[in-house]
């Protein structure tokens, strides 16, 4: 009895880490921001439950289904051969079938309690994350990486149609910032793993071009942060609170990737880190800046 208890426990800890659940996290928190904002503060309770509900479902099911999809080139890579499909701890069937599961329930969920034009992004963002980028794109071409993120702006911007009702100015600005965030986040990261993404054949833009090229490419994107992360003010979506932290978050964000592209450092964690507290900054104070107007 006591053996099948502990059986059953690894095999949910295992089913587990296939959602990715750092990532699903990250997932919810810019979705409820994005829905605070849509609903210009007032959160319906009911509502947020039933789009956080969906949203997850979707992000975990299409980590699921990714890992199937990669669990060989997963089982090349030192940080990734851990995982429960290169060890054998869990069937691709099992986890297939498990993933799908989680997405169409998460599709049906978000028509049918939440608005249709939520559930239509919701579908984007998983087959986006799924077809167009495991499938079609990450094996072939580094600009994987910045068409794959579509899938990763479009949380907010679900939460926020979500709670408005429609997809306006607001929702593209929140999709812009986050879809011009991800390319740099992820390059700092490739760069420490490279080796590994060589080794399993992954032409990602470290492979691919190389460490100086990529760090060059970060810098354009931070760059381009810095004028697009004021847009919310410029609009009347946020206060001066967001515009003062936003220009300040934004100038050491671009001073710490100067300072990384003229170092000698080939790798850029600091940088990657530095880019999560980034984000959560940003749509922190976009929403303290509504919460003291409403």
């Amino acid at each position: 009895m006591v053996e099948r208890t502990i059986h059953y426990t690894h095999v949910f800890k295992d089913y587990l880490t296939l959602t990715k659940p750092g990532i699903v996290t990250l997932v919810l928190i810019t979705t409820v921001g994005g829905m605070y904002i849509g609903s210009r503060g007032v959160l319906d309770p009911y509502l947020a439950f039933w789009t956080l509900l969906g949203t997850g479902m979707a992000a975990a099911g299409s980590a699921v289904v990714n890992m199937v999809l990669d669990r060989d080139v997963d089982s090349l890579m030192e940080r990734t051969s851990s995982r429960p499909l290169p060890r054998g701890s869990v069937s691709p069937l099992g986890a297939f079938l498990f993933g799908s599961v989680l997405i169409l329930t998460s599709f049906t969920i978000m028509f049918i309690f939440v608005n249709p034009l939520a559930t239509l992004l919701t579908m984007i963002a998983s087959l986006s994350y799924v077809v167009l980028y495991t499938i079609i794109l990450k094996r072939r071409t580094p600009v994987a990486t910045e068409i794959g993120g579509i899938s990763g702006a479009l949380p907010p911007v679900i939460g926020y149609v979500a709670g408005a009702g429609e997809f306006d100015l607001r929702a593209l600005t929140l999709f812009l910032i986050m879809f011009m965030w991800q390319p740099p986040h992820f390059w700092a990261l490739a760069l420490k793993y490279r080796e590994d993404y060589r080794r399993a054949g992954i032409p990602t833009l470290p492979v691919s071009r190389g460490v100086r090229i990529t760090k060059i490419k970060t810098l354009l994107y931070t760059v381009s942060l810095l004028p697009l992360s004021l847009v919310p003010y410029a609009i009347g979506m946020t206060g001066k609170l967001y515009f003062v932290v936003a220009s300040g978050m934004s100038l050491l964000y671009l001073i710490l990737t100067l300072k990384f592209l003229f170092s000698k450092k080939e790798e850029g964690m600091k940088l990657f880190f530095f880019s999560i507290i980034y984000i959560a900054v940003l749509f922190s104070v976009m929403i303290v800046d509504l919460v003291k107007d409403v």
